[in-house]
């Protein structure tokens, strides 16, 4: 029996929008840093997108729609602390203090390990399937993207590119624990984690001394952190979910070409050869991973969990009556064993032996 979509839908699309609501914010929000403390305008983009997410929440049990998303149980408080934790805590507070200790240029380039991290974790940790021919692009994508953070000083182990490196090893961890959450209300997390660690920013942004800007520039920092901030996370659980971890990663480590794309625009910065290049290896490692066809006869354990799903061949159970589709309920699925394209996902996070497909 085979599924009756393509299995890049809709995971693909929904991690790469996420990289480029991602990537825009990192120019637009340098047209505000001159004018907003640093660890300030951290506070403001978080506290932004989780208010922006509370009206977003709002809007939606007002239609009725609420039930469409598995709500967020006890049982996720751990995860949800952690992922809160190390996301949206102790991710922006290491790299603040490693930018005060480094340079620009070696801060952009140690950047890119958190794509690295979160690759790393999935597959040795969490053992997400890889083959070759993701290894390969998931090297070009983040080659390309070294290439483009590239000034010639290189990256410096210092204190400071230490705790840079510390603060993309937190939001690797964060990426992959979010996963555990992925079945859950992505809005119901976004949400949490914004209006957490948006306060908490806030607080000791304003405890040692910085000055809040006037009301246009926190509303400007509020829309650019609910669309690069808010928006982009619930589209990278979206994506999470269909997935997993490391292809979700590797997709988002597009960001910073499509940032560094958006300032030629903005500032109208020169076009230059690293650009170009750049953009051909991440274009490279983007077309290995979207050739990837992982199919093999695989079998479904019984499994009891609740998210938003439709009735696929994932999903035969009955209902007493006519319900819409998407919805979300606790459902079981029986044992299967069938054969088709698939990604790790919610449904399909079996093991392999690493080979080619």
């Amino acid at each position: 029996m085979s599924v009756t979509h393509s299995h890049l839908w809709p995971g693909v699309p929904l991690a790469l929008a996420s990289a480029v609501l991602f990537g825009a914010s990192a120019p637009l929000s340098k047209l505000l840093i001159g004018s907003v403390d640093p660890w300030l305008l951290a506070g403001i983009l978080y506290l932004g997108a989780g208010l922006g997410l509370v009206l977003v929440h709002g809007g939606r049990t007002a239609l009725g729609l609420e039930g469409v998303e598995a709500p967020l149980r006890q049982c996720d408080a751990p995860w949800l602390a952690a992922v809160i934790l190390f996301g949206g805590l102790l991710g922006p507070l290491l790299l603040m203090l490693g930018l005060s200790r480094t340079s620009a240029a070696s801060g952009s380039l140690l950047l890119n390990l958190e794509g690295l991290a979160t690759m790393g974790i999935a597959w040795l940790v969490f053992r997400e399937n890889v083959d070759r021919r993701l290894l390969l692009g998931a090297a070009a994508i983040l080659a390309g993207a070294v290439m483009l953070s590239w000034s010639g000083e290189g990256a410096r182990l210092d204190l400071g590119g230490l705790l840079i490196a510390g603060a993309c090893l937190c939001w690797g961890i964060d990426n992959n624990l979010t996963r555990k959450l992925s079945s859950a209300d992505p809005v119901q997390i976004a949400m949490l984690k914004g209006l957490v660690a948006g306060t908490i920013n806030l607080v000791l942004a304003l405890s040692v001394g910085a000055a809040l800007p006037g009301g246009g520039l926190i509303a400007a920092g509020a829309v650019v952190g609910f669309l690069g901030v808010g928006v982009s996370l619930v589209m990278f659980m979206l994506a999470l979910r269909h997935l997993g971890a490391a292809r979700t990663g590797a997709y988002f480590s597009l960001a910073p070409f499509i940032g560094a794309v958006l300032a030629v625009l903005l500032f109208r910065e020169t076009v230059t050869a690293q650009l170009v290049l750049a953009g051909a290896l991440m274009g490279l490692g983007l077309w290995l991973h979207l050739a990837e066809r992982h199919e093999h006869e695989h079998v479904h354990e019984v499994l009891e969990h609740e998210h938003a799903h439709v009735h696929d061949d994932h999903h035969r159970h009955h209902h007493d009556g006519l319900v819409s589709e998407p919805h979300s309920h606790w459902h079981r699925h029986e044992p299967m064993r069938h054969k088709h394209p698939h990604y790790p996902d919610l449904h399909h996070r079996h093991e392999h032996e690493m080979r080619n497909h």
